[in-house]
């Protein structure tokens, strides 16, 4: 979505697990979700954290990625 705080902590379903993808820093400088985190922590029975949250599975996965295609690219058999 893109947008610090869009989805209100209202909009939980109690006992929901909430993963929160969004990446917004603010004026301030901070980085939060598109999920206003303390209000939905309260509903959630789980919540990703931004930041720290699903980034690293993103880098992880991107990581991966690339070495796959590189792979492919210079026709390199797995091991």
């Amino acid at each position: 979505m893109g947008k610090p705080g869009f989805i209100p902590g209202e909009w939980i379903k109690e006992g929901a697990i909430v993963v929160d993808v969004g990446i917004n820093r603010l004026e301030s400088g901070k980085v939060v979700g598109d999920v206003v985190y303390e209000d939905a922590a309260e509903r959630a029975s789980y919540i990703t954290p931004v930041p720290g949250g699903v980034g690293p599975m993103t880098v992880a996965t991107l990581i991966q990625n690339t070495l796959q295609a590189c792979e492919e690219y210079h026709d390199v058999e797995e091991a």
